[in-house]
């Protein structure tokens, strides 16, 4: 199984709401506290709720200090005035206003205290509880998009960008703008999917289609060439038109290929990847002798499951690839098959040839594409080798890379997943 860089954490959405609850709800908290606190101050400084115990003595008048006739006369009662203690200690007069002045602030003081240091753990109690429910709300309310997001990161996460097409949200549920963005993008993906689907009917219709008058072509120049009055002109064109006929039906064939590797494969079977190497280097061997290529190779043990025919054309266009871009005679191209990392199996094909930069390499793997001269419509290729090979790889839920070679020429690589029954655990 490839293994795919981690992305990196994140402050998630839950989270951020969670903390917009908690904060919205904790500054509301501390606004009511504050206003508690300045009406509780308020009502404690009004006059007429000053509680002031007294001890009247006999033959007194039973009224406040100060509300005599003048100030005099208030302050004069002020000496009738005692005060008990729990502690039995006695307090009269001008000291006993004085204790109960300070009795009152000691009070005052001490409700203030018990409403802002209760209230305060009250408030910190209940902001925690409700940010707990916060992010449980905020986890049902964006569960929709969870799985929303999964579904998009499957599709993204394709080896080929029309393979995870086929899967749909169809998201259940009241109709709110959750349920209008997963509706919204399935419409989106199912057309796409159509559009690709559409895409390779066409070429793979085309091509069979195309079939049908180039064989006839074929048919109808090889009879003029072998007739016995055609001239030297007629046999030179003949074989001229031959080998544009040739390279329409490579064309043609690759088409056919590249429309039949980009199908989900269904049928998977055992393949040795060095079984394939060999068999490959001989087919290729008349090709690579009349080019002056020497071909090396190194078949290690590399098992793994697909389908033979398309494996095998993988590894043919990579080795035909490296033979045909190279520096003619004295030239040579590297085939090594290995398994990597106790899950992977790998096929490396490096050769020598022109100088490659790297950022035409994306390049290469595009249908139709070529580097300099190998532009032109003589080319020996139709232009489909290394797109096909991309195309089998994903098929196969691997991986293709390359790179230039120091020197000149390139190295391919070619990923992917080891057989399950000879895979090994690798200790971390």
């Amino acid at each position: 199984m490839l293994r795919f860089p981690c992305r990196p954490r994140r402050f998630t959405l839950r989270a951020r709401l969670t903390l917009i609850y908690g904060g919205l709800f904790l500054v509301a908290g501390v606004v009511l506290l504050g206003v508690t606190y300045a009406l509780f101050t308020h009502q404690l400084s009004q006059p007429g709720h000053k509680f002031l115990a007294r001890t009247e003595l006999p033959g007194t008048r039973s009224e406040p200090p100060g509300t005599g006739t003048d100030a005099s006369a208030g302050l004069g009662k002020q000496k009738d005035i005692v005060v008990f203690t729990r502690s039995g200690d006695v307090f009269r007069g001008a000291e006993a206003v004085a204790r109960m002045e300070q009795e009152q602030a000691a009070l005052r003081e001490a409700a203030t205290t018990s409403l802002l240091a209760q209230g305060g753990i009250a408030l910190v109690i209940v902001g925690g509880a409700s940010a707990g429910f916060g992010w449980l709300v905020a986890g049902r309310v964006l569960a929709p998009l969870h799985r929303v997001t999964d579904t998009a990161r499957r599709i993204a996460d394709a080896r080929v960008a029309d393979r995870g097409l086929h899967e749909r949200i169809a998201l259940r549920g009241p109709v709110d703008e959750v349920k209008d963005l997963a509706d919204t993008f399935d419409t989106m993906v199912e057309r796409l999917d159509r559009s690709f689907d559409g895409q390779r009917r066409f070429v793979a219709n085309a091509s069979h289609e195309l079939r049908t008058p180039l064989t006839l072509g074929r048919a109808l120049v090889e009879v003029a060439m072998h007739r016995r009055t055609a001239s030297p002109d007629v046999k030179q064109l003949g074989e001229n038109l031959l080998e544009i006929n040739s390279r329409h039906e490579r064309l043609i064939n690759g088409l056919l290929l590249l429309a039949d590797s980009e199908n989900e494969l269904t049928d998977r079977r055992p393949v040795d990847l060095a079984d394939v190497v060999e068999h490959v280097v001989a087919q290729t061997a008349p090709e690579a002798k009349k080019s002056g290529i020497a071909v090396r190779h190194t078949a290690g043990e590399a098992p793994t499951t697909g389908d033979a025919l398309l494996l095998e054309r993988l590894v043919h266009n990579v080795v035909e690839n490296g033979i045909r871009h190279n520096t003619g005679d004295g030239g040579w191209v590297r085939i090594t098959s290995r398994t990597r990392d106790g899950d992977l199996v790998e096929i490396e094909v490096s050769n020598t040839g022109p100088v490659v930069p790297p950022y035409d390499i994306p390049a290469l793997f595009e249908p139709f594409r070529r580097l300099g001269a190998d532009r032109l419509v003589t080319a020996k290729g139709a232009g489909l080798g290394l797109s096909i090979v991309r195309s089998v790889t994903r098929a196969h839920a691997g991986e293709v890379t390359a790179r230039p070679r120091e020197g000149g020429g390139l190295v391919v690589t070619v990923s992917l997943p080891l057989s399950t029954r000879d895979r090994v655990l690798v200790p971390d």
